[in-house]
């Protein structure tokens, strides 16, 4: 049976990947935060302009001009694909008056949006990224999963492949990016470390639905011109980038206490 599946935007991380992401998956890129999910998630939308889908970013933490200046600097020319209507950056940060922007972080004025944007572009095979998607949650992060789900479960039906983002840090007891790994069907989890003195930036494939995907670490490198590139596999094992074992059993009895107060 063939899977059509979708370019990332990154042919080495394609390759990792049996071709790309399976078309109508949610995939969950997480990671702390200055690690690659942005220039990924950048990587995978003009991709798709490229090759004539309809493409949707939704931005929380950076303004539209941001996202837009950031990809030119990797030779992508986001201005250009918004003004051929082939793409829409719908801007939850700055809370402005036009009609691609959020005027609060609620998960069904999201949906609503995204649909609305889908409609504007046209039909047609579509990308979405949500940037990120645990900032919808992060005043109350026992709805999680559920708001995740309810994100998943209603934009399949709009034909939308998916990269929602998620970050944490080692240093907190809780991971507001947990109920989007729980619902999705890939995640490609970004880690960075120092080492000898020099930041080192890695990804990881730690799960891919119906693809027998890379199992190896790799270094990334984020260059000017290029963006998001593929260095070489590490000697690491997966633990030695994990989240360290008590905080993972600290962000699970967070969460098991949070889902045993929701009514």
């Amino acid at each position: 049976m063939s899977i059509e599946r979708l370019s990332t935007g990154v042919r080495e991380l394609d390759a990792m990947l049996e071709g790309g992401i399976p078309k109508g998956f949610t995939v969950a890129v997480t990671g702390e935060p200055g690690t690659g999910k942005t220039i990924l998630c950048i990587h995978f939308i003009a991709q798709g302009v490229s090759e004539g889908d309809k493409c949707i970013y939704v931005t929380t933490e950076e303004s539209r001009e941001s996202i837009i200046t950031q990809a030119a600097q990797f030779g992508f020319d986001f201005s250009r694909g918004i003004s051929e209507k082939k793409m829409i950056i719908i801007d939850a940060l700055m809370g402005a008056k036009d009609e691609w922007s959020l005027q609060s972080l609620d998960v069904e004025e999201l949906v609503n949006k995204v649909i609305e944007a889908k409609k504007a572009l046209g039909y047609g095979r579509a990308r979405l990224v949500i940037d990120s998607l645990s900032a919808f949650w992060l005043d109350k992060p026992a709805m999680a999963r559920r708001y995740s789900y309810f994100v998943k479960k209603v934009l399949f039906k709009w034909d939308f492949t998916v990269m929602a983002t998620s970050q944490y840090a080692i240093t907190t007891s809780e991971a507001f990016g947990w109920g989007v790994e729980h619902i999705a069907d890939g995640i490609i989890r970004f880690r960075r470390a120092v080492r000898n003195g020099v930041l080192k930036r890695y990804i990881l494939i730690e799960k891919m639905r119906q693809t027998n995907h890379s199992l190896q670490m790799y270094e990334i490198a984020i260059l000017p011109g290029k963006g998001l590139t593929i260095v070489r596999p590490v000697d690491m094992r997966r633990e030695d980038i994990s989240l360290p074992r008590h905080i993972m059993e600290r962000i699970q009895r967070a969460a098991e206490r949070r889902e045993a107060e929701i009514p």
